[in-house]
């Protein structure tokens, strides 16, 4: 089969992977679901892999294939799968976890003790095939996995992160989304059908702001052109909000916390790439906190599903073939795409 696939790091997006002939997985496990790829999300997560930067957190072995946001239709499956069968659309929470250490008892998939992480730490779904596990797939009944693949990751660390912030967000309270991009936007739609609060949208495009009216703000802040600080001092009567989805995660956002949480509230990184820079002192007087996000668990990708199957999230997505990988790439890093991409193996 082919599969888009790591061989060194690079800051080279052009060439950063190749299309390579490689064996078809098979389901020698009991457990092991194999999957014919019709999506797999491209993450800015690909991108750092890429780069090198998971270097120091996780180990990997090159050459990989990448992809961790995958969906498609069941081709195989191990002796003891009961769950699903050939021909079964599913989508596949982005882990595979062994079920039985403390963490997976419970239900905490992304501190498994065992876990490993497709297009992360094994070989992902940019190929024809993927091996998964039965613990890991969702049966999709009548929704298209092309364009539910990104909610794999993207989507599911967006609902995690806002379904933390709706239980600390009361009817009246500002909810500040910072970057309205592929995970922004599915963020900003789930705190929209989840909660009563005020959703204020920060981006630095036109385009992302109109997105964001679309995915349900009731106000919108072009960084570029205003203080955030000083529009949300306003439109929150000098309150703050009281929780801030942090999308971007770069010095500069990570900074704004101190600035805009309200007392007591929580400024929520999902985004990476920068640092959090503050004396301990702010976080005392303010009372507030620093919380990240890493990805969510399998009953949450289940909740999106059932938000997305009755019509409360729209996912944005554009389409490129595998052997547009790179172009794909190249396009996030410099910005260039709007919602998600999913390549269609």
């Amino acid at each position: 089969m082919e599969a888009a696939r790591l061989h060194e790091y690079t800051d080279e997006m052009e060439t950063a992977l190749e299309i390579d002939e490689i064996d078809r997985p098979s389901a020698d496990g009991p457990m092991d679901v194999v999957i014919e790829v019709e999506g797999a999300g491209w993450c800015q997560t690909d991108n750092h892999v890429i780069e090198g930067m998971w270097t120091d957190y996780v180990d990997q072995e090159l050459p990989m294939t990448l992809g961790h946001e995958n969906a498609g239709t069941v081709v195989d499956v191990g002796d003891e799968v009961r769950t699903v069968e050939a021909g079964d659309s599913v989508i596949c929470h982005p882990v595979t976890t062994c079920g039985v250490c403390r963490p997976c008892r419970l239900g905490e998939d992304m501190y498994c003790e065992n876990l490993t992480f497709p297009g992360l730490t094994t070989d992902g779904g940019f190929a024809e095939y993927l091996l998964t596990s039965e613990r890991s797939v969702i049966p999709l009944e009548d929704l298209d996995p092309v364009e539910i693949a990104p909610h794999a990751d993207a989507g599911i660390t967006a609902y995690h992160a806002a379904k933390k912030a709706t239980d600390d967000l009361v009817p009246g309270d500002a909810c500040l989304v910072v970057g309205i991009g592929g995970l922004g936007h599915i963020g900003l739609q789930v705190l929209d059908a989840t909660s009563a609060a005020d959703l204020i949208a920060v981006d630095v495009k036109r385009e992302a702001l109109d997105l964001a009216e679309e995915c349900g703000a009731d106000h919108t802040i072009d960084s570029s052109e205003e203080d955030v600080a000083s529009v949300v001092d306003d439109l929150t009567d000098g309150d703050g909000a009281t929780q801030v989805l942090d999308f971007v995660g770069r010095d500069e956002t990570t900074a704004l916390g101190p600035d805009v949480v309200a007392q007591g509230g929580d400024h929520h990184v999902i985004g990476y790439g920068g640092h959090v820079h503050e004396p301990s002192q702010t976080l005392v007087n303010g009372e507030m906190s620093f919380r990240g996000t890493l990805v969510g668990t399998y009953p949450e990708l289940q909740e999106l599903v059932s938000l997305v199957d009755g019509g409360y999230v729209d996912l944005h997505t554009s389409k490129y073939a595998l052997d547009e990988i790179n172009e794909v790439a190249t396009k996030l890093e410099h910005g260039e795409i709007e919602g998600r991409a999913v390549i269609t193996p």
